[in-house]
């Protein structure tokens, strides 16, 4: 039996995607996204709180975000979280937590800027070029 692991992130991303081919076919795309929480600090006010959370988008969806997302574009990711653990050059454990996204939504473009007018603009011109049957999910 699974356990639960599911996470919802909105913000923006840090910076332009980076997308690789792997040696199996296989596509793979990167991206920071930031966050923002605004809490309040005694009576002096509010201050901001910013975190950054690595996301990989693989397939169809990654090629979507290649194509779609550049640095300040807003996004909401849901997926999964994942723990990659390796071994420095210095022999010292290392582990990084990211999140695998399961569905995205683009959000939309500022005035001026190429992009989607809705998030649900890119879902429709990926169903209608794939299988019209088969639902697609972002």
């Amino acid at each position: 039996m699974n356990s639960l692991n599911s996470i919802l992130v909105e913000g923006n991303l840090v910076k332009d995607p980076n997308t690789k081919t792997l040696p199996s076919g296989n596509q793979v795309c990167d991206f920071t996204v930031a966050t923002n929480r605004f809490y309040k600090n005694g009576e002096e006010g509010f201050e901001k709180e910013v975190s950054y959370f690595d996301v990989e988008a693989w397939a169809r969806l990654g090629a979507a975000c290649a194509q779609n997302l550049k640095k300040g574009r807003g996004v909401r990711v849901v997926g999964r979280l994942k723990q990659d653990r390796w071994m420095d050059p210095e022999g010292k454990q290392r582990a990084k937590v990211k999140i695998v996204a399961e569905h995205i939504e683009f959000k939309t473009a500022k005035p001026g800027e190429k992009g989607e007018e809705s998030p649900g603009a890119l879902a429709q011109e990926v169903e209608e070029a794939e299988d019209p049957g088969r639902p697609v999910v972002f």
